[in-house]
């Protein structure tokens, strides 16, 4: 009974973190209007992120210290991906930089079969292809070659790709608990933020009931999306499957595509739907494997 109650709270939080990051783009546009453009919003989220949680990465200091260089650099490096998606929103469609990130156990698998020596079963595979064949049609759905379309695009792609490397020597290498772990994850995602927000938008001038609001939010979305959600995540992951945690996530595409079209008439036509599909399919097929082998 009481593992049952654990796999379903953990259910609960990986569904309910599919759903927040459905709406992130809402706050990082937000704080983009209110004067934070380019990268600076996300700079100012992470920062506030590291801020909150300071106080345990100074608790955990020592375990912090112990960690092999290999795993805080893969850690920084997903924090930077995610630096790289949050970013996206503010230069491209909401519904295809998700989609663009989902592609990430496309390359993850690629990574683990011809970088790490990983066996790769048949399923994974076929999941691969589909992806990229998903890739190619939504990114030439309207008939020109099927290559991202703007800054957003391409942040998103590099992004997935990034985060399937750090996803990779994380599972090789990483003990580090969920606290000090959000804390460097958050530390690379600032850091690759303020290296790009120069080169993307002048340093902002604001006044000072600006910068109340904008801290307020910053607050808000680092401490929930960065900080709660992600801790919570870490937590649920390792007591469920990974089939499971995947698909719970992919309500992160259904919600940020609804909410795009409703809250900035942003739709996906026909053709780029079915590519989008695709790379969802792909994303059920790769970690279905790994199900069925923990079943045997």
């Amino acid at each position: 009974m009481h593992r049952d109650h654990h796999t379903l709270l953990a259910s609960a939080i990986v569904l309910a973190t599919g759903v927040l990051w459905g709406v992130y783009w809402l706050p990082v546009r937000a704080l983009g209007e209110m004067g934070l453009a380019g990268a600076w919003g996300t700079a100012a989220i992470t920062a506030a992120t590291m801020a909150i949680l300071l106080p345990a990465a100074v608790r955990d200091r020592r375990q912090l210290a112990r960690t092999p260089p290999v795993v805080l650099v893969s850690i920084a490096l997903g924090g930077a991906a995610f630096a790289l998606y949050s970013i996206g929103f503010l230069y491209g469609r909401v519904a295809i930089i998700i989609l663009l990130w989902f592609l990430s156990p496309v390359w993850s698998t690629l990574i683990g079969r011809y970088l790490m020596g990983w066996p790769t079963p048949g399923l994974r595979i076929v999941a691969i292809v589909l992806g990229l064949a998903g890739l190619t049609i939504m990114l030439g759905a309207d008939g020109t070659l099927p290559l991202p379309r703007g800054a957003g695009e391409w942040m998103s792609l590099i992004g997935g790709i990034l985060w399937s490397f750090s996803t990779t020597g994380i599972r090789a290498k990483s003990t580090l608990t969920a606290l000090p772990a959000t804390f460097v994850f958050a530390l690379g995602a600032a850091v690759t933020s303020l290296v790009l927000a120069p080169a993307l938008e002048p340093l902002p001038t604001l006044t000072s009931p600006q910068v109340v609001t904008m801290t307020g939010l910053a607050l808000l979305t680092g401490g929930l999306w960065w900080g709660l959600t992600l801790v919570g995540l870490m937590w649920a992951a390792v007591r469920l499957e990974p089939a499971r945690v995947s698909i719970l996530l992919m309500t992160e595409v259904l919600v940020g595509a609804v909410s795009a079209a409703l809250f900035a008439d942003e739709t996906l036509t026909g053709v780029e739907m079915a590519g989008g599909a695709l790379v969802l399919v792909a994303g059920v097929l790769e970690v279905l494997p790994a199900r069925y082998l923990r079943a045997a």
